[in-house]
């Protein structure tokens, strides 16, 4: 794994970056609860105390923020719909037993086994599906209202990624490092004049408190049916975590493989899970918006994340603040969001690079054309009931094979 390079801040300074990685995460990690009927605030509560769990396990090491994972998306919303919110807890503490399992067999066969699985051929294209299968998500925040072309959208969208650049090219000091945070707030007040501010949900949101804290004292319910519906998305999101961290040691530098090794931080994961299946949350995963604003800030500190989840709590109990974020407008996010995906699939192209791959072999033509049109094409199948896998994951398995097949000349 190659170095890179890493930027000193202060104590001051790490408090602000922390502030910057929870307005990353934010959007994301809200949106999962209102589409499945959680609660956004437990959802946010759930995504800091799982980062600190997560940090805890893997010794502190690995700069990783866990937030809401999408794949539980439809599994979760049928079960809250016909068993319960009881329901839905015990099966996403289950989900997060089963990555403590695999965890441990990670731990039994050896870190140098399941890296064999993730060469560069597979890891580089991998990562770049990650970063180019989110673009259109961007890309439709910052142009469309509703799915309408929207020229307020493309203007607010516009500022905020010029914005961006400028920081992040010619700005000095401390500002270099915050261009996300100096882009939001632009980007916030050229989009009040222009009525793209839900001012009134702020001015009606309450200071203190949680609106459903009894959710978080409903006894979890382990019945079959919601352990069946939910429990198995584990298996399936189990690649995506690979890809995660193996994008989050090209972009610190280190690698986590190794140390503090993967096992740990796929348990981190399902006990953060369990976390947030105690307290009524959706499971966790972790964000590769986060480790976007790794990418372009280059402070890789992990208490930085650690701010950040510190944050994420305060502002689950703090109704006013969590609201200001949260109207944080459509096309402010979708700017931000060009960026810092476009800089994941970079990172993939810089790992493909920098194992000199020959691309006039075939045999790594063909992995890496699989892998990425498979993984961008592919929306999701579905595999059984509302169980679906995504095409990450049918691209990263399609890779893993191919590269264990294949003839290494041909």
């Amino acid at each position: 794994m190659s170095s890179a390079t890493k930027v000193s801040t202060t104590t001051q300074e790490k408090i602000i970056l922390g502030l910057q990685h929870v307005l990353a995460m934010f959007g994301a990690t809200v949106l999962v609860p209102i589409l499945t009927g959680l609660d956004p605030a437990i959802a946010i509560l759930s995504a800091g105390l799982g980062t600190l769990v997560f940090h805890l396990c893997t010794k502190g090491m690995v700069p990783v923020f866990l937030g809401s994972s999408f794949a539980f998306i439809p599994v979760i919303a049928l079960v809250l719909q016909e068993e319960g919110l009881a329901a839905v807890k015990g099966g996403v503490i289950v989900a997060g037993l089963i990555y403590a399992i695999m965890a441990g067999v990670i731990k039994l066969f050896g870190v140098e086994k399941v890296r064999s699985f993730f060469p560069p051929i597979v890891a580089g294209p991998i990562i770049m599906v990650i970063g180019l299968s989110l673009s259109p998500v961007a890309i439709n925040s910052s142009l469309y209202n509703q799915g309408s072309f929207d020229v307020k959208y493309l203007i607010v969208s516009s500022i905020v990624v010029l914005t961006m650049i400028i920081v992040s090219i010619f700005a000095k000091g401390f500002f270099k490092l915050v261009p996300i945070l100096i882009a939001v707030v632009v980007g916030y007040l050229v989009s009040l004049p222009l009525g793209l501010v839900d001012v009134e949900t702020i001015a009606n949101a309450n200071w203190f408190g949680i609106k459903n804290y009894e959710q978080i004292f409903t006894l979890p319910e382990f019945s079959l049916s919601g352990i069946l519906a939910i429990a198995p998305v584990a298996l399936v999101v189990f690649i995506e975590h690979i890809g995660d961290i193996t994008t989050n040691s090209a972009v610190v530098g280190k690698d986590f493989f190794k140390e503090p090794g993967v096992h740990r931080t796929m348990l981190g994961d399902g006990l953060a899970t369990m976390v947030a299946g105690l307290l009524g949350g959706p499971a966790n995963t972790t964000y590769s918006e986060n480790t976007g604003v790794l990418a372009v800030t280059k402070v890789y500190d992990p208490a930085v994340l650690r701010i950040a989840a510190v944050f994420a709590i305060i502002i689950s109990f703090i109704g006013k603040i969590g609201a200001i974020i949260n109207c944080i407008p459509s096309p402010v996010m979708g700017g931000i969001s060009i960026i810092l995906f476009g800089m994941i699939a970079s990172i993939g192209v810089r790992i493909l690079v920098e194992a000199h791959l020959d691309f006039s072999n075939s045999r790594n033509l063909l992995i890496a054309a699989i892998i990425l049109v498979c993984g961008i094409a592919i929306d999701s199948i579905p595999i059984y009931g509302e169980l679906t896998i995504s095409g990450l994951t049918i691209a990263a398995i399609l890779g893993v094979i191919l590269n264990k097949v294949l003839p290494e000349n041909i």
